[in-house]
């Protein structure tokens, strides 16, 4: 069989007579025609890998055995990129390696139907930033940690293999390492006589999914059944004491989602491997989880919804061990897959777990203004997004995955009951053990539990973009209701609808409210079950949060709502409520000045910390932004005075840790800055609260920005108090707020061309650098950080492009600087992909404008 696929991409040839045309048609990436023809061909993969690990490497030593069977001989393209491979063994001959555009070529005469056995010999780069394989250099001690990090197709710049999920493979890995260093894989391991360490052979699993981590890891708390966790040796003291907690919650979780899957853990071990600056919360390799070392062993003193948090961090790589690894999306086109259940599921175990912690009204605060903020901007995409190229994948994470999914699922369980959702599940985790699975399969699995028709609410919600806005009209007679009806329209203007389900909350100012529960199948519904009862002071369309879309309060509820606020007893009811005010605020329906009045009045008495701390941060928007800088004089001394009395007097300590919060970042007049300074010298405390360093440098880095008198002082003495290496990554974070021209230009220059910057000390400083009250300073990066968006996605991790673009032009506010980045757009210079995402992006700097205009 010829190679049609890539035939198609370059001149005629014949096979095994002309490679030079065949091969230089190799394309860049990984296409999705090439992976699928390499799927249809290739079965029975197995990849021998060992590595030779010394310190402070530039590059790594590998040498590797891959086995597979060939259903046709025919010239076949391995991947691998960056690195260098010297040796090409096929079928017991010695091959000329032929490495071009991240591939390298196996020729048809070498191949055969049936059995194949390749060997190579090959070198992989390694740095601190940018590369498959990562160094980290321990300023604390000087120790070194080398770990790998694959997805979505990166594992094909640490060894030569074909990097698609859908080619499934077991691994068997050997390392050679310095003495004293510990390793941790997705099997367990032994000393194999030569002075290796062997890791045992995996179950299948995608290329993306194996891994590594060397270095002198410290194993805490080893404890029968519950998962082991490493960590630098550093930071063992730390682990100790947060370590039982984690190993608790994932224990505890892994029982429950066994039961709930009726599908033991599908590894044969589960380790949590605390990663140092790591790109992400986690990763989920089978059998070994990798977890950012921050959001486990916090640097700032914790609130209770922190911990929650890391719970949920930890319960979403868990369930990933399911859905993600022992069942696998096809295509990184089905990403919601793993990431949608993954995030659903954590908060359905947390619930299950902790069922006092009001889990589903943190599910609303936390994943919900998230999906809605880019469903309702031109840069959002459907569920599926279709990939055309694996190197494109990237573009593919963000709050759709990972917000809108999950929310989507909590729709789709309210529809079909919670135990037809459940069994869905386990059907479809049962017909595909250690395999792949498309978006259908799983919409098959839900229809035979449910036994009821789902391909439309599947396509409206799946294929389509964009999210409904659903309105409730109504009208009383004889304080009776004598009509409601919902009406639905897409945000985006494009039209469509959207089916769903949803439980009406109706409101009255004395007694218990009515919930009425509705579907919605066309652009207008009446709601007949309603007509009749007690005439309400308001009405909200989305009561205990099950539906999907923007749900603004009518002209007459709104003010209703408002002015009944301060007394809702029912804390979800109250946290709903709050959010559609917001929502109004973004569609400027809302004066930001009226929103200001409502927390300035609310805010203090408010007793629940996750609420608290979701009004402070709309209360910080809205001053930041919404409001012109006359109105901001008059509001932030206001604010100022309530969150230093509420950080030293509130009852509860999670909600005095909120104000503090709130007031480091809200302060801006001298009463504030100088709260700061007493806060650094010691001369006040937060009750109850030991401020930790990250919460130190924040307010250090305030000062730098806010230009404080004392601001080069106090910075000269927190780096001679904080010698650890946080210390210097967080010292270069304020730095970067310096509101000079000299240092912007610097940071500029060092974000783009120094190589050897870890990641997260440029991510985390991308905020200081475009500080709140800088946007003028910033403005003229704005056009050269969107110039650099190619550069920007070929070398930096998933999410750094959002985190770029939401720090280059979320730093910005007027209306020239808008109108800067739709020209930009409007040139069409950038690929589809990073558009969207600028799109995204600017949709913040739009409203701002808007509002503004609006309520000048």
């Amino acid at each position: 069989m010829a190679v049609l696929t890539l035939a198609r991409l370059g001149p005629i040839f014949v096979v095994g007579l002309f490679v030079a045309p065949l091969f230089a048609a190799a394309p860049s990436g990984i296409p999705r025609e090439v992976a699928q023809q390499r799927a249809r061909l290739i079965s029975d993969l197995s990849y021998n890998l060992r590595f030779t690990l010394v310190p402070h490497p530039s590059e790594i030593a590998g040498h590797e055995e891959i086995e597979f069977r060939l259903q046709s001989a025919v010239d076949l393209l391995i991947d691998y990129r960056e690195g260098t491979a010297t040796k090409l063994q096929i079928n017991g001959n010695d091959v000329p390696v032929q490495a071009e555009n991240g591939h390298i070529l196996l020729p048809q005469d070498k191949l055969r139907a049936g059995e194949n056995h390749l060997v190579f010999d090959f070198e992989a780069l390694v740095a601190p930033a940018g590369r498959a394989i990562t160094r980290y250099e321990d300023k604390d001690d000087g120790s070194e940690y080398i770990y790998t990090l694959f997805v979505p197709m990166d594992a094909s710049m640490a060894f030569p293999c074909f990097d698609q999920p859908d080619l499934k493979a077991r691994f068997t890995l050997q390392l050679e390492m310095p003495p004293g260093w510990t390793a941790i894989s997705n099997t367990p391991a032994g000393a194999d006589g030569s002075g290796r360490l062997r890791f045992a052979r995996t179950e299948p699993i995608s290329t993306y999914l194996f891994a590594f981590a060397a270095g002198p890891f410290r194993k805490v708390h080893e404890t029968a059944s519950f998962p082991d966790v490493y960590v630098r040796k550093s930071q063992y003291e730390r682990a100790v004491e947060e370590a039982p907690e984690l190993q608790q919650v994932t224990a505890e979780g892994m029982k429950f989602l066994a039961g709930y899957f009726a599908q033991p853990f599908p590894f044969p071990k589960y380790d949590l491997v605390l990663i140092p600056g790591f790109a992400y919360g986690g990763m989920e390799h089978a059998g070994a989880t990798f977890l950012r070392e921050e959001s486990v062993l916090f640097r700032t003193a914790p609130t209770h919804s922190d911990r929650l948090g890391r719970d949920l961090l930890t319960l979403h790589e868990l369930t990933h061990q399911w859905f993600g690894d022992f069942t696998t999306m096809r295509w990184f086109d089905d990403l919601w897959l793993k990431e949608g259940f993954a995030q659903y599921m954590a908060y359905r175990t947390l619930d299950q777990l902790k069922p006092a912690e009001h889990v589903w009204q943190r599910f609303y605060l936390s994943i919900k203004p998230a999906a809605y903020a880019i469903d309702s901007t031109l840069g959002t995409t459907p569920i599926y997004q279709h990939i055309d190229n694996l190197q494109n994948a990237k573009s593919a994470y963000g709050a759709i995955v990972y917000s809108k999914a999950p929310g989507l699922l909590r729709q789709l369980a309210f529809m079909v009951g919670d135990e037809k959702f459940r069994d869905g599940l386990r059907i479809y985790l049962k017909e595909h053990p250690y395999s792949n699975a498309e978006w259908s399969d799983l919409v098959k699995a839900f229809e035979r539990a449910s036994n009821r028709s789902l391909s439309l609410w599947a396509e409206a919600w799946i294929h389509r973009r964009g999210m409904p806005q659903v309105d409730v009209s109504w009208s009383c007679h004889s304080d009776r209701l004598a009509a409601l009806a919902l009406s639905q329209h897409n945000v985006l203007n494009e039209g469509g609808l959207w089916p769903m389900a949803l439980e009406l909350l109706l409101g009255y100012r004395a007694g218990s409210p009515l919930r009425i529960r509705a579907e919605i199948k066309q652009e207008r519904t009446e709601v007949t079950d309603a007509i009749g009862q007690p005439c309400p002071a308001f009405v909200f369309a989305n009561d205990q949060d099950y539906a999907y879309g923007r749900f603004l309060l009518d002209p007459v509820s709104q003010p209703v709502v408002r002015s009944v606020l301060g007394t809702t007893s029912d804390l979800f009811e109250r946290t709903l409520l709050w959010g559609s005010l917001w929502d109004s605020v973004r569609e400027a329906q809302l004066a930001p000045r009226d929103y200001l009045l409502l927390t300035h009045r609310l805010l203090p008495h408010e007793q629940d910390e996750a609420l608290a701390q979701f009004l402070s941060t709309q209360t910080l928007i809205s001053l930041h932004r919404y409001i012109s800088p006359q109105t901001r004089a008059e509001f932030v001394p206001r604010f100022e005075t309530v969150a230093s009395d509420r950080m030293l007097h509130a009852e509860d300590q999670g909600l005095r840790i909120v104000w503090f919060r709130t007031f480091r970042a809200v302060s801006e007049t001298e009463f504030g800055r100088g709260g700061l300074k007493q806060l650094l010298a010691s001369r006040v405390q937060v009750p109850g609260v030991q401020l930790r360093p990250l919460d130190r440098w924040s307010m250090v880095t305030a000062l730098v920005a806010l230009k404080d008198p004392e601001s080069d002082t106090v910075l000269a003495a927190e780096r001679q108090r904080d010698h650890t290496g946080d210390g210097l990554k967080y010292a270069y974070v304020a730095e970067a707020a310096r509101p000079e021209a000299a240092t912007k230009e610097k940071y500029f220059n060092d974000y783009l061309h120094d190589a050897d910057r870890p990641e997260d000390w440029v991510e985390q400083s991308l905020g200081a650098f475009n500080y709140w009250n800088e946007s003028s300073l910033t403005h003229p990066y704005l056009g050269p950080a969107l110039e650099a968006l190619p550069q920007v996605k070929r070398q930096r991790k998933i999410f750094f492009v959002l985190a770029w673009l939401g720090a280059f032009i979320g730093g910005q506010e007027s209306a020239e600087a808008d109108e800067e980045v739709h020209n930009w757009l409007n040139r069409g210079k950038i690929d589809p992909d990073l558009s969207l995402k600028v799109l995204e992006a600017v949709d913040e700097l739009d409203r701002t404008v808007k509002i503004r205009q609006r309520y000048p």
